[in-house]
């Protein structure tokens, strides 16, 4: 056998593994409305990027008659490329394969392809379909999981790691997304869950389809474990390469700046476009479109505690994390679960080197038994911990109410702010005018004549003497009280001053974030 001889049983071998399970399974894969592994990988990376790396390498189980099984790549494709001109790792699991189920072998392969992720900080994105653990092989299988889930955990913080479900991901499998910063679901074909319908109801008697227990709608809008979610693949893996553009590509570095037509950053609309009146609700978006780059907004967890607005935008092509108090649902008040939202998205921010401007609207801490038997306590900390620890630009603009622990939790100077701006009308106060007042003044007001009158009159004495922000301002606990309608230039100008902010914290090994 002469080399050219070798050379064409080298293409038939890689052809044999690129058919994955064969052309059979492929169509059934296309049947059920999926992508194949690799026609996912073509349509996530740049084109001709992709380098595919140990397409040889195969399980070595014997049982239950997997000797006699061939299974091309294990089930799992893996290697690098490039989005939008920059380095990215992946896996892509192969439903033609072993149904994508996870074994000693494949998970070999992942592991082996996040260790390069790591060394050459780059984002690491995961495309998961798959059955789960490869019950022939065992608790080998499992002890794969645990090499997937300990890079997870050592690699978070310093590279990217991003999950997308394109089919099941059941049982163990689910941990691996869960642990990543970002979670991308396609509706009606990908489910997350730890027991499937058929488990519970053997266990608990409840019947539930797949879709109902752990699909994309319930995952991004009840439990909040997904991040986005898109009707098709196609649409899922470009949102995947749009969040891309606002991450850096590992922890050492910042996101990169992107080049804007010079324009008037005044916003006269500002002004009509908020309710003056501080109970009035409006959507919080209305400010990100005025001071934001046009079109740059890109939401996190959109379906999900809709009473606080979280994302990525940019100002003047710098890109930023926005927090935002949403006062059309709940009066933008602060729950167990707007308070995880808003506490994990602060601190990937920090992780990555993203400065957080904060909109404050906030009427306080959500008020009910619910709530404080479900532990609002333990998770409101988790914001004040988030901006405490994080030491990226911080800035605050306070847009119409800031009051109590809320107003404290909510990237106040007392807890790290470097810049904290208020419009002329914020108020700022321990309560609202109308709670402050009938607890100050409870007796005057009963006392009088016109008690409603009276009543009125002292919400107003009230609002004047400590709820405007000129009371704070005065105290050093705003920066400045700004026009509405400068508020995309002082961004600019603060941004710009901050850029090279440096702050240390106290050695440690890591703080104790009350989970």
């Amino acid at each position: 056998m002469d080399i050219y001889e070798k050379i064409n049983e080298l293409y038939d071998r890689k052809r044999e593994i690129e058919l994955g399970g064969g052309d059979e399974k492929l169509a059934k894969q296309h049947e059920k409305g999926k992508l194949t592994a690799r026609e996912r990988i073509d349509l996530l990376v740049d084109p001709g990027s992709f380098v595919e790396l140990n397409p040889f390498i195969k399980h070595r189980s014997t049982d239950f008659g997997l000797d006699k099984a061939k299974g091309p790549g294990d089930g799992v494709v893996t290697g690098y490329g490039k989005v939008n001109g920059r380095p990215i790792y992946l896996f892509s699991q192969d439903f033609t394969v072993f149904g994508g189920a996870l074994g000693e072998m494949h998970a070999k392969k992942i592991a082996a392809v996040m260790d390069l992720a790591a060394k050459n900080g780059a984002p690491f994105i995961g495309l998961n379909d798959s059955g789960g653990a490869r019950i022939q092989e065992g608790v080998v299988s499992l002890d794969g999981y645990g090499q997937i889930f300990y890079r997870n955990a050592i690699y978070s913080g310093v590279i990217p790691q991003i999950s997308v479900i394109l089919g099941p991901c059941a049982g163990g499998a689910v941990y691996s997304p869960a642990i990543t910063d970002f979670v991308f679901m396609v509706e009606k074909t990908s489910q997350m869950f730890i027991t499937g319908p058929k488990v519970i109801e053997t266990v608990t008697g409840e019947k539930i389809t797949s879709e109902n227990l752990g699909g994309a709608r319930v995952h991004s809008s009840i439990s909040g474990n997904a991040h986005f979610s898109g009707e098709t693949e196609e649409e899922v893996l470009q949102m995947v390469r749009e969040l891309l553009g606002y991450l850096p590509l590992n922890n050492q570095q910042a996101p990169v700046e992107t080049e804007i037509e010079e324009e008037d950053d005044y916003r006269p609309d500002l002004t009509d476009k908020i309710p003056f009146d501080a109970v009035r609700p409006y959507d919080v978006r209305i400010i990100l479109q005025e001071v934001l780059d046009q079109g740059s907004f890109m939401e996190v967890q959109r379906d999900f505690a809709k009473n606080i607005v979280v994302g990525f935008g940019r100002i003047k092509g710098q890109v930023t994390g926005l927090v935002c108090n949403q006062p059309k649902v709940l009066a933008g008040g602060l729950d167990i679960d707007s308070s995880d939202k808003a506490a994990r998205f602060i601190r990937f921010c920090d992780s990555f080197n993203i400065p957080i401007i904060t909109f404050e609207d906030v009427t306080g801490f959500f008020p009910g038994v619910k709530q404080e038997h479900g532990g609002i306590i333990r998770h409101g900390a988790k914001i004040l911990y988030a901006y405490s620890e994080a030491t990226v630009p911080k800035i605050t603009v306070i847009l119409r109410k800031a009051y109590g622990g809320a107003y404290v939790a909510l990237n106040s100077k007392s807890i790290g702010a470097d810049l904290v701006y208020a419009w002329p009308n914020a108020e700022i106060a321990v309560m609202g005018p109308q709670g402050a007042a009938n607890i100050i003044f409870a007796r005057e007001i009963s006392s009088s004549p016109d008690p409603d009158a009276a009543r009125e009159k002292k919400i107003e004495e009230y609002r004047e003497k400590f709820a405007n922000p000129y009371v704070a301002a005065s105290q050093g606990m705003v920066d400045d009280v700004i026009d509405p309608r400068e508020t995309r230039q002082v961004l600019i100008r603060s941004l710009e001053m901050l850029k090279h902010k440096q702050e240390e914290r106290p050695r440690k090994k890591h703080g104790n974030i009350p989970l």
